[in-house]
């Protein structure tokens, strides 16, 4: 791997590792969200533990995590790596802010499911594509009220939306990504899907763990 694309993947992930959920409770609350409700330090569980103001602020904090990376990565990219493709490096960047917001070194890799961050990346690297896809979010979110059934599917169907939408060239690591980003989101709710098979899932707006 090119110094340049080390030094940005490395960068992502620092900045994707920021705990913004686990920050704004401690601060806010004075509690620790990975002993509240699910326990995840994602936006739908510190809304559920901390109120809705802090959930938004969770969810649009990691959204610009995301968006920063991404962009950062890409002027970062045309410094470092001229002769790479833009969408290269913005990919790179994308796959690892996802992954910091994941598994952040300063929470002993046990972070949130990647949702807002996920958005936050490819609203930059695929805008079309990422609005499509949270409007998918929306939609079944409103019809289930399950906030993991939305995410599952809006990640399932971003790099459809991506394929499609998404002109000019369009360089292997630049789609691989997207589909990993998106498996890594589904991944990371596992127990939700086992939940909602079971019919344990907590709707939107309940007070049960998500």
């Amino acid at each position: 791997m090119p110094l340049g694309f080390l030094v940005i993947a490395v960068a992502a992930y620092f900045f994707g590792s920021f705990p913004t959920g686990y920050v704004l409770v401690r601060l806010f609350r004075k509690q620790d969200i990975r002993t509240v409700g699910s326990g995840n330090i994602g936006a739908t569980n510190v809304l559920r533990a901390g109120g809705k103001s802090l959930g938004a602020a969770t969810f649009f904090l990691d959204m610009i995590k995301g968006c920063s990376a991404v962009w950062l990565g890409g002027l970062v990219g045309v410094l470092l790596l001229p002769g790479e493709p833009l969408r290269s490096v913005q990919a790179v960047a994308a796959l690892f802010a996802v992954f910091g917001h994941m598994f952040p070194v300063w929470l002993r890799f046990r972070g949130g499911k990647g949702v807002a961050t996920g958005f936050g990346v490819f609203l930059v690297a695929a805008p079309l594509a990422a609005l499509a896809a949270i409007t998918v979010f929306f939609i079944v979110l409103y019809f289930s009220r399950y906030v993991s059934l939305a995410s599952i599917l809006g990640s399932a169907s971003f790099p459809l939306f991506a394929w499609y939408v998404v002109h000019g060239p369009r360089p292997l690591v630049y789609i691989l990504v997207q589909v990993a980003v998106a498996g890594l989101i589904i991944v990371k709710h596992h127990a939700n899907i086992g939940r909602l098979l079971a019919g344990t899932e907590s709707r939107f707006g309940a007070r049960k763990t998500a």
